[in-house]
């Protein structure tokens, strides 16, 4: 099973030093914790700190995986309030 560290590491590599996003987006996985994505440092970093950012997207872990595995489809966990989104 997957956990928090793995996940990081692979946003993390898929981020890189300039991803080109110019802004700061937090993951919330609940109890399970937070990604923190600076897009808008030089290079770009991401950690698991739970630190203000331009927005945020609150999922469950469960749902995250699920999301991540094609398994849910991202407008229906939206619309079914699954998936929310706070910012910019």
């Amino acid at each position: 099973m997957v956990d928090l560290a793995q996940v990081t590491e692979k946003i993390r590599a898929a981020v890189g030093d300039d991803a080109g996003l110019g802004k700061t987006v937090k993951l919330d996985l609940g109890d399970i914790g937070k990604i923190f994505i600076d897009g808008a440092s030089t290079p770009n970093s991401v950690t698991n700190e739970d630190k203000p950012a331009d927005a945020t997207v609150s999922i469950s872990w469960d749902d995250f995986l699920a999301l991540s595995q094609g398994q849910l489809d991202p407008m229906m966990a939206f619309m079914q309030g699954k998936l929310k989104i706070a910012g910019d």
